[in-house]
């Protein structure tokens, strides 16, 4: 899956990486920032997505579709595919713009505006990135809890940089008793958790 990363994909993704780099750098505001994860992070999640049950794959939060890069590579790797959310129009065109150009638009879809409308109306999700404002991660939950197959992942960034401010998520998580879950200590801290077998 890594030794085959298309040049037209890692061009963008060292574009990206850079403009990251240089927003963080520049201190540019919040909402204006890419704020996509480190390339590590990146690879962990197209690991696990390729090890996801057979399903549905969503992601929360496109930004300008460094991570859904990524993600493409394990849903072609699996004969997946990635409905990606983002709410702002700027970012979502960031991320046309990144699609196009790492040629990835036969795995992944973007879709522009609130995701818990749009999780809503998804049944049998295998695989679910969140990556998004952290008060939206709640809901988000609410919305997938119930949507999960046996086995299907659910992974959060910023588990340990913005802990505070994902509290109540990680508690509910936490408090399934259908759900395994861990922190992993990755880039900025990633929330790992597992649909169990049982059932719910």
């Amino acid at each position: 899956m890594f030794e085959a990363i298309p040049e037209s994909m890692l061009r963008r993704m060292r574009e990206l990486e850079a403009r990251d780099a240089r927003d963080r750098q520049d201190g540019t505001a919040h909402l204006e920032r890419l704020r996509q994860v480190p390339p590590v992070t990146g690879r962990f999640l197209a690991l696990a997505a390729a090890s996801a049950p057979p399903g549905r794959w969503v992601e929360v939060g496109t930004s300008a579709g460094y991570s859904a890069m990524w993600l493409a590579l394990a849903a072609r790797e699996r004969g997946a595919g990635l409905v990606t959310f983002e709410i702002l129009p700027e970012k979502a065109k960031l991320a046309r713009e990144t699609f196009a150009a790492a040629g990835v638009g036969d795995a992944v879809e973007l879709r522009e505006g609130d995701a818990i409308a749009g999780l809503a109306a998804i049944d049998g999700v295998s695989f679910c990135f969140l990556d998004a404002e952290k008060d939206v991660y709640l809901r988000c939950w609410n919305v997938l809890a119930s949507k999960l197959v046996p086995g299907a992942l659910v992974l959060a960034d910023n588990a340990i940089s913005h802990r505070d401010d994902m509290a109540d998520f990680l508690d509910a998580v936490a408090a399934d008793p259908g759900i395994d879950s861990v922190v992993v200590p990755i880039g900025m801290g990633v929330l790992l958790a597992r649909r169990s077998r049982s059932t719910r």
